[in-house]
């Protein structure tokens, strides 16, 4: 099955750090803006950040400054880079590519729209707490 898979969730405690990563199985990164989503227990789906084939990126504004996305396509992987992590950011994490990079990252994604992006995985969970 062509998908993402993503991995390196785990316990964190608030205040630090883990990065995560997601590989392409089965298929080639694509030349593709590539998204970072969270859910979090009871909540929507959210777009997080994104990063161009160039290495571009963009972000939430409630990650600037503590999250980084970069990609390896040597590696067929993208990762994301999480400091100073805070309770209310315990959710399951997933990636996924829509083409550009268009993501609201003011506003959850509605159910029928998950359509417009391929290759989701199963995600990786992050528990922030002491």
């Amino acid at each position: 099955q062509l998908q993402f898979v993503e991995s390196g969730g785990g316990l964190v405690q608030p205040g630090g750090s883990q990065r995560l990563s997601c590989a392409a199985s089965g298929f080639a990164l694509p030349n593709s803006g590539i998204t970072w989503f969270r859910q979090a227990p009871g909540k929507g789906r959210e777009a997080i950040s994104c990063i161009t084939n160039d290495g571009t990126t963009h972000y939430k504004d409630s990650v600037k400054g503590r999250f980084t996305a970069s990609r390896d396509n040597a590696r067929n992987t993208v990762y994301l880079q999480m400091n100073s992590l805070k309770p209310k950011e315990t959710a399951n994490y997933f990636c996924a590519t829509s083409g550009a990079c268009k993501d609201r990252f003011d506003r959850f994604l509605l159910p029928q729209q998950f359509v417009e992006y391929s290759y989701w995985g199963q995600g990786t969970q992050i528990a922030v707490a002491s």
